[in-house]
């Protein structure tokens, strides 16, 4: 299996796309840190403009850390799903599967070979976020609060969801090997879907349940905060209940890939 887990890391390490996804994520977080900083912080109404949804003390700083899931996650989960897809598209899998017969280990090796690129991505991720948007909230905000237990924790948590979120990227892979397939369903689900319904959802009381069990507002859950909790009145499960979930989505999306793409005779 380490054998396995160590070839799997080489493929994903000796492309050029890794690292051209780390450097635009990197620049992605880092702008809309900036951004979410300046409107979290700065009240625009003395100009004559709109008021944005100022916050104050360490509810600012939070709700901007938090970014790390709420607008990165699509990052890890596209390099994630890369590991998988990438040997559909170039038909390299049989070789994968001569070289190593057992698909379970296959998949096994895929799956936690993605978990240290997610937490180079989650450490990454924060730290361009942190970079961008620390300065300025200790300028025009109350601080950073950088050295708070509670703001600490949320940058740990936030590097742990990312490593996940590659683990689910995988998984995902597993059951949508078109790659072109994957990456657009990953990008309008992470992009267009999810903030929607959790939108929607968090609006109508009877509904506002589901929207925990959303992958995004589970990850939100083990982080401990939310942009989204900051602009709309939701509720989120405990940081366990978020955890269960992810694993959950990860755990389901593996069982299908193991015996429905993986099972399938290979040309």
């Amino acid at each position: 299996m380490s054998a396995a887990i160590r070839a799997e890391l080489r493929k994903i390490l000796t492309t050029r796309l890794w690292w051209v996804l780390l450097l635009a994520q990197a620049a992605y977080l880092g702008f809309i840190g900036l951004v979410m900083a300046f409107s979290f912080t700065v009240d625009l109404t003395e100009a004559g403009a709109a008021a944005g949804p100022v916050l104050s003390g360490v509810d600012a700083a939070t709700a901007t850390y938090s970014l790390v899931n709420s607008i990165g996650y699509v990052f890890p989960l596209v390099i994630g799903s890369l590991a998988v897809t990438t040997e559909f598209r170039h038909r390299t899998i049989a070789q994968t599967q001569l070289v190593e017969p057992r698909r379970g280990v296959v998949l096994g090796a895929k799956l936690i070979a993605t978990l240290p690129v997610g937490l180079l991505f989650g450490v990454v991720g924060v730290a361009s976020l942190v970079g961008a948007a620390a300065p300025l909230l200790a300028w025009q905000g109350d601080g950073a609060f950088l050295t708070d237990p509670e703001v600490l924790q949320i940058l740990v948590l936030g590097v742990v969801v990312m490593a996940l979120w590659a683990l689910i990227g995988a998984a995902f892979g597993s059951v949508v090997t078109n790659q072109v397939a994957a990456v657009v369903v990953i990008l309008a689900f992470t992009q267009l879907v999810e903030p929607i319904a959790r939108l929607a959802l968090s609006s109508v009381d009877a509904l506002s349940g589901v929207a925990r069990f959303l992958p995004g507002a589970a990850a939100d859950a083990v982080i401990g905060a939310s942009f989204y909790a900051e602009i709309a009145a939701s509720t989120s499960l405990s940081r366990p209940g978020g955890l269960a979930v992810l694993l959950g989505y990860a755990a389901v999306l593996a069982v299908i890939g193991r015996f429905t793409t993986l099972r399938r005779d290979l040309t």
